[in-house]
């Protein structure tokens, strides 16, 4: 086949094959930008009635907006959902009660004083909330030995070990030894004649044989040892 045909048939080729389509646009996602623009535009208007102009009363509607998402979330993450629904409920109460009221049915030039105090101390709700949510209290260490149980019920599930495999654990210190106490007939001669006068000395003072309490405490020395140099003294 001739080079010019060939490039005649590529092209009717290629031009036969249907070209993708743009990807299509979310309508959810429009439907949300839609109504957080004419949110955001009712929470400005409403905080310029209040007496906050300038850059504050463009603030406004992105502190609401921003504790709105740190609430979803929360919600989202499946922890301390009670908290995440409060600040979720009061960030929507402020949107929607800038939207009732920009409505028509307040005066937007004669804003009552219980609304702009409202408005006021609203920044300090949202840095509450903000706060709170972000910066949730931490989670616990997990337990080793029950992360061990876990793995092991994993395996014994999978096949690699058997149900009732035991789970490690570590190792208990083990108990210190006893000391050891040499027989009677190897008794320091010195020690025994210490010991006969310290008894020598108890029993002038006190008129009775020392016992062994007394003995070991005299001496400093472990019980099974002073019970030893007591038989050596009877």
């Amino acid at each position: 086949m001739p080079e010019t045909e060939r490039e005649d048939v590529i092209s009717v080729a290629e031009r036969s094959v249907p070209r993708a389509l743009p990807a299509r646009v979310d309508a959810v996602l429009v439907q949300a930008v839609i109504a957080a623009a004419l949110s955001f535009a009712h929470l400005h208007d409403l905080a310029v009635a209040a007496g906050q102009d300038g850059w504050k009363a463009w603030a406004y509607p992105i502190s609401v907006d921003l504790l709105l998402v740190a609430a979803w979330r929360r919600l989202r993450s499946g922890e301390s959902k009670a908290a995440g629904w409060c600040w979720f409920l009061v960030a929507l109460t402020a949107s929607l009660g800038a939207n009732i009221a920009t409505a028509g049915l307040l005066d937007l030039h004669h804003v009552p004083a219980s609304l702009r105090i409202v408005v006021a101390g609203w920044p300090a709700v949202a840095f509450l909330g903000g706060t709170l949510l972000a910066h949730g209290p931490a989670d616990p260490a997990p337990d080793p030995r029950e992360q061990n149980d876990e793995l092991t019920n994993e395996a014994a599930q999978q096949g690699s070990l058997p149900a009732s495999a035991p789970v490690s654990r570590p190792a208990a210190p083990a108990s210190r030894p006893a000391l050891a106490v040499p027989p009677t007939g190897r008794l320091p001669t010195a020690l025994l004649d210490h010991a006969r006068k310290v008894a020598v000395e108890h029993r002038t003072r006190t008129g009775a044989p020392i016992d062994t309490d007394t003995l070991r405490a005299r001496l400093g020395v472990p019980g099974p040892l002073a019970e030893a140099i007591a038989a050596q003294l009877t």
